[in-house]
């Protein structure tokens, strides 16, 4: 009987993980199409070289773009310049860290 009890855990967990990892491919996805349809090519090469390297960096643009397109404050699809000046924003943007001696 506790086999049968722990082989229903387990199943139930791996039934959560692929649930889980669908609903991440799905978020990625939509990510991914209404990025193609707001950056340039070049700009989104860009984002794409930064999502490899600095995912969190990635996240934090993803994010300034959407919110500058609703927001009604893109004219246009954003250029690798405009990419370029955002993501030095985002980058400077780091916590102040006080060390005490």
């Amino acid at each position: 009987m506790e086999y049968d009890e722990i082989k229903g855990q387990r199943m139930e967990e791996l039934k959560k993980r692929q649930l889980e990892e669908e609903r991440q491919e799905e978020t990625e996805a939509k990510i991914a199409l209404i990025i193609r349809t707001l950056l340039t090519d070049e700009a989104r090469n860009r984002l794409n070289n930064v999502k490899i390297v600095n995912q969190q960096l990635y996240l934090k643009t993803v994010q300034s773009i959407l919110y500058l397109q609703n927001a009604g404050q893109l004219q246009g699809k954003v250029g690798e310049q405009e990419l370029k000046m955002l993501l030095e924003k985002l980058r400077n943007k780091k916590e102040i860290k006080i060390t005490r001696k």
